[in-house]
């Protein structure tokens, strides 16, 4: 990564699961971070708390200029959105995506000229098998809708403001300090009770699963380049289990039981899918460090 390419990196939502992850990385690869949350600087107990310009920002607020008050960064990778997982919930179209919307409008109006922004595999919808960035979309959940909605209102603002757009769509992130929601999470506070039988659900579907430190990595390198942009997948391209992905979790754990099929597979998820990573592995070729 050549980070003399960028005077500065605005991240937002850098206090997330995945930006805690991603800011480790920038920071490693010495590019100059402007970090941003609605947490204060007492709050922060990162490890690059002292290595980033930190600045504390609610994003829903009206603000004239962003880009004046985040310092005119060279380029933005934008994670910030609320209420996760609460997929379902109608705020992501009524709040998230309007929001989040002006927000850009107004960094890129300013005159940012880098965007790069966090989709989600649920804008792929209820579709089978592998996925490539250039299926259309049939997002079957308001968070999923409200991403898709997103993305195609900022490829419609390209038509009026001459900026560059990534939209990365990662898949299934896994890691410490995942949301406590997540089967892992949940598995590990099952193992920290002592529990002798997790529930679960069947666990034959197949998913796209990575580490997020992986998944960190490939949206820093994705970021830099200058040659790909447009819709690029962040998966792994290997289709896994989710009685796989536990049992593997638990090999050197405590020995605890699965009671599978307890609870009924989620409804707005097809039982097999995953990425297409061709894109992906492009990207990342052309992002080496020489």
């Amino acid at each position: 990564m050549n980070s003399k390419k960028y005077k500065s990196v605005l991240v937002t939502g850098a206090t997330g699961f995945i930006g805690s992850y991603l800011i480790d990385e920038l920071v490693k690869r010495k590019v100059d971070v402007i970090a941003s949350s609605r947490s204060s600087k007492k709050e922060l107990s990162n490890n690059w708390s002292n290595e980033v310009n930190y600045i504390q920002a609610d994003l829903n607020e009206s603000r004239e200029d962003w880009y004046y008050f985040f310092g005119k960064p060279d380029m933005l990778i934008h994670l910030s959105w609320e209420g996760l997982p609460n997929y379902k919930e109608l705020f992501h179209l009524e709040q998230n995506l309007p929001s989040n919307y002006f927000f850009l409008k107004n960094m890129i109006k300013n005159g940012l000229k880098k965007v790069v922004v966090t989709g989600t595999c649920f804008e792929y919808g209820d579709q089978s098998g592998e996925l490539r960035e250039d299926f259309e979309t049939r997002p079957n959940t308001p968070y999923a809708l409200a991403k898709d909605c997103l993305r195609k209102i900022l490829e419609q603002l390209q038509k009026k403001y001459d900026f560059d757009l990534k939209w990365i769509r990662i898949f299934y992130p896994y890691g410490k300090g995942q949301s406590p929601d997540s089967i892992l999470s949940q598995l590990d506070t099952a193992l920290e009770r002592g529990d002798k039988i997790f529930r679960m659900s069947g666990g034959e579907q197949l998913r796209d699963y990575l580490p997020v430190e992986k998944v960190a990595e490939y949206i820093a390198r994705i970021s830099v380049q200058n040659k790909v942009s447009g819709i690029i997948n962040c998966c792994s391209g290997e289709p896994m289990s989710i009685r796989r992905l536990v049992e593997n979790y638990i090999d050197d754990k405590t020995i605890i039981e699965l009671n599978l099929g307890h609870y009924p597979y989620l409804d707005y998820e097809p039982m097999a899918f995953w990425g297409d990573t061709k894109k992906l592995k492009k990207t990342l070729w052309l992002s080496r460090i020489p």
